[in-house]
């Protein structure tokens, strides 16, 4: 019995079902944007944003987005979603930046933020979670910023991610996942990946959390020699041989059994409540749980940054939990806006250069009959005297 095909479009709408899309903003209606993003008012002189594809394009429509206008300027503006939190979930966010005024210092980072942050008065000192995207200044800066909120604090991925610095359009994602690891993408590559616990200096913080957990009465060399507590358990039900001598072979200590899997606190059957469970079950903040990457109030995202020539466009914002979601959507946006992008400029450019050289030539010829003319003048003087 054959088995029947599932055609193409029925996939992707079931992958558009399992996915949950929690912001998605591509300004397609135009001015009604004003009406989702809050532009801060914390201080007259921060820059406005238009609505613009910028001089060259992929397409009118598609490519507009978001574009600072003012030079020499701070700038802060948000939009707000419903509320969620990435527990347990992968958290992607995804959007797109083209420093078309070939950025020579400023901002081009995103920030997602708790939905209770004070929108109207955005600023520089507002909470945030998570800050991701380029930073360009000078020879020196030419970074992806990747800066995540935890125990009170902002804490930067200690590897150095080189961002794009000409004047097209790219993509930039950021994938956080519930086992910790974490990737970087521009264009849709890798170029920066790994363990969220180690790539952000965490380590220690986790370190001083378990020594403040652990009570003062509890002594490291026994913990030392107890590093496989997890795997294993004190035989419960052994008692000390009839035979033992305590001064010829030192304190009797029951056998170590396998211990037998489970989780969340519950025993299989058979297992005495007696069992050594080590100093877990009597602190209960010992080796917690560390939710590096994990916020429970996700509820806005936003443009708060400085630049000194403005002219960046910012498109394409997505916030998701998948990873093939995303892909799909970048696909549908950039991917199908990049070549013809690249073709327009490069036709501008030639453009460009030949207004120039006519220019130039038109120049030359001016000169050549001025040449001629002052030549003349001096060969009938000379005649008439």
């Amino acid at each position: 019995m054959s088995r029947a095909r599932v055609p193409l479009w029925a996939l992707c709408v079931l992958r558009v079902a399992l996915a949950t899309v929690y912001f998605q903003e591509e300004f397609l209606d135009g001015e009604r944007w004003r009406n989702r993003w809050v532009q801060s008012i914390n201080d007259s002189q921060f820059g406005h944003f238009r609505l613009s594809s910028g001089k060259f394009y992929g397409h009118k429509e598609k490519d507009k987005g978001l574009q600072t206008t003012q030079n020499g300027r701070f700038y802060a503006i948000s939009a707000s979603f419903k509320p969620f939190s990435n527990k347990g979930k992968t958290l992607i966010i995804q959007y797109t930046v083209k420093h078309e005024q070939k950025m020579d210092c400023g901002g081009g980072y995103i920030k997602v933020f708790p939905a209770d942050v004070d929108q109207k008065n955005l600023n520089g000192k507002s909470p945030y979670y998570i800050m991701f995207g380029p930073d360009i200044c000078g020879f020196d800066i030419k970074k992806v910023h990747v800066i995540l909120h935890f125990k009170n604090q902002y804490h930067s991925n200690k590897k150095l991610i080189r961002c794009k610095v000409d004047s097209f359009t790219h993509l930039y994602s950021l994938i956080l996942r519930p086992d910790l690891t974490y990737e970087v993408k521009i264009d849709g590559q890798a170029i920066e990946s790994g363990s969220i616990e180690y790539d952000w200096h965490l380590t220690s913080l986790k370190k001083m959390e378990k020594s403040s957990a652990e009570p003062k009465d509890w002594d490291q060399a026994k913990d030392d020699k107890a590093q496989d507590w997890e795997k294993h358990f004190l035989d419960a039900s052994a008692s000390k041989p009839s035979d033992w001598n305590s001064e010829l072979d030192g304190d009797w200590q029951a056998s170590m059994l396998q211990k037998p899997l489970y989780q969340n606190g519950l025993k299989p059957e058979g297992i005495d409540k007696d069992v050594w469970l080590h100093q877990k079950l009597k602190n209960t903040n010992y080796l917690t749980e560390y939710d590096l990457s994990e916020f429970e109030n996700i509820g806005a995202i936003g443009l708060e940054l400085w630049q000194v020539r403005s002219g960046t466009i910012f498109d394409n914002f997505l916030i998701t939990d998948d990873e093939k979601y995303a892909e799909n959507f970048a696909r549908a946006t950039w991917g199908e806006t990049k070549g013809p992008e690249r073709e327009m400029d490069a036709i501008q450019a030639k453009e460009e250069m030949k207004k120039a050289r006519e220019e130039d030539e038109e120049e030359l010829m001016v000169r050549k009959f001025n040449g001629h003319e002052n030549h003349f003048s001096r060969f009938h003087r000379r005649d008439e005297l």
